[in-house]
């Protein structure tokens, strides 16, 4: 998966943001599985996997906070 920038991820709609989320908690997921058993072949994708998920879940949350009756 390519690095993602803010500029990207912001015009991104909601359904691609949530399938994007999904697909990196199970690479997290993954990449947490293999830091334990020694196999991490890139430790820095742990941490930009880790600041990808949080700039998606701050996007979404200032949407859902965007939006009128929120």
């Amino acid at each position: 998966m390519a690095k993602n920038n803010f500029a990207d991820l912001k015009v991104s709609t909601d359904d691609h943001l949530a399938t994007q989320l999904a697909e990196l908690k199970r690479e997290q997921f993954n990449l947490r599985f293999q830091a334990a058993t020694g196999q991490l072949e890139k430790p820095g994708r742990v941490r930009e996997v880790r600041r990808t998920i949080a700039r998606i879940k701050t996007l979404q949350s200032a949407r859902k906070a965007a939006q009128p009756g929120a």
